[in-house]
């Protein structure tokens, strides 16, 4: 029997209801925002994802579905979403529009990674990304989106932010930040000591416990921020408690991509394991120049859907539409025809094979359907249907006319 790959599951029955019911609220939440639907190739040029994530990020240097296909060209299978929907915005020729551009989306992602609670191999997000306005109201805004959607979905959460700077305080922070790393980088992990010399942000991020106590002394960038980042961080943390949404500011906070700049944050749950982030984001205002775009501002984020499946609460399946089924194998294209019919407005479940009603009526109660609608010898004869309303237990006899 042929399985499936490692890290890679079948989404099916009540996982299915449950990833749609996510995708369904978020996405009339972000259509509130002015938000509008995108949907860019799983499939992109392995350039993209170099010059926009980074070739120092774990992504790129460990984790890409990366491959040469039958023309020769590199490709890579997305293993996240902003970077398409900004080579998105910038191939329909957007970025040179005035209008504030904002866009979802949904999908599967790809890394190469070990599978293990909430982290597949293929797994799937739910993402927003709003180009244009570069006031850190946006941020505020993207925030209490998320915020929303959690609420929606009854799942509990914790907020950390942080601010990452600009080009005009990041490279003073950068020298002093890898003056502090070199003199511990004896006691640093080997990924530590590799980023030191490629991306010493990112050592900020690493998970290893040791790494991680030597950092608490390391040098804060939210202490050495430019008059400016400092103003939009303040502003950001004024509406926040205007808004009473809790928060951490974590000065650790990087993210996993190059592309941020100034607001980073994540969402943080308790319930799902080590894997605690089930969203992140924050601004990356350099991006879309960076790949040829004209300079435009930009925040967005992203929600790990399997990170979230087993948090939410289903609402109770509430019974709709028909079970139609016959009694004798005369009234069977009867009950086909009047399936037809009716399905032209409602949902309707068909049993082919005729049967008894015992039997009949546990498909009823399979399908969930409203109403039972049943054809037996008498009811053919009559030209009728016997209908049971299976909230109300109402039993009735109508006409097939009437129906």
């Amino acid at each position: 029997m042929i399985k499936p790959l490692r890290g890679m599951k079948d989404l099916t029955f009540e996982e299915a209801a449950r990833f749609n019911y996510i995708i369904d609220i978020a996405a009339a939440i972000a259509k509130r925002y002015g938000y509008g639907y995108i949907e860019t190739p799983i499939l992109e040029e392995t350039a993209l994802f170099k010059r926009s994530v980074g070739d120092s990020s774990d992504i790129v240097s460990k984790e890409m579905y990366q491959f040469e296909d039958k023309g020769g060209n590199d490709v890579c299978m997305r293993p996240e979403g902003t970077a398409g929907v900004v080579r998105a915005f910038i191939s329909a020729k957007l970025d040179r529009q005035p209008v504030k551009q904002k866009f979802y989306y949904y999908g599967p992602m790809f890394r190469y990674e070990r599978p293990q609670k909430g982290r597949l191999r293929e797994f799937h997000q739910f993402g927003c990304e709003s180009f244009g306005e570069a006031s850190v109201y946006e941020d505020f805004t993207i925030i209490t989106m998320i915020a929303q959607i959690f609420e929606a979905l009854g799942i509990g959460f914790n907020l950390k932010i942080n601010s990452l700077g600009c080009p005009e305080c990041m490279p003073p922070y950068r020298n002093n930040l890898v003056h502090f790393l070199k003199e511990i980088k004896e006691e640093l992990c080997e990924d530590c000591n590799r980023r030191i010399g490629t991306n010493p942000i990112r050592v900020l991020d690493c998970k290893n416990e040791t790494c991680q106590s030597l950092l608490k002394h390391s040098p804060k960038l939210i202490d050495n921020l430019c008059d400016t980042c400092d103003t939009d961080f303040r502003k950001l943390t004024s509406l926040l408690d205007d808004a009473n949404i809790a928060y951490e500011v974590d000065t650790n906070l990087v993210r996993g991509l190059d592309y941020y700049n100034k607001t980073a944050f994540e969402f943080v749950s308790n319930e799902i394991g080590a894997q605690s982030a089930i969203a992140g984001g924050g601004r990356y205002d350099k991006l879309v120049e960076y790949l040829d775009g004209k300079p435009t501002p930009a925040v967005g984020f992203a929600i790990g859907i399997e990170r979230i499946m087993e948090l939410v609460n289903m609402p109770e399946n509430t019974k709709e539409g028909y079970y139609m089924g016959a009694m004798v194998p005369e009234a069977v294209e009867k009950v086909i025809a009047i399936a037809n019919a009716k399905r032209k407005s409602n949902k309707v479940t068909v049993e082919y094979a005729s049967k008894g009603f015992k039997s009949h009526m546990k498909g009823v109660d399979k399908s969930n359907a409203r109403y039972a609608l049943l054809i037996g010898e008498d009811e053919l004869a009559n030209g009728t249907v016997w209908i049971k309303d299976m909230e109300s237990k109402e039993e009735m006899t109508v006409t097939i006319d009437d129906l």
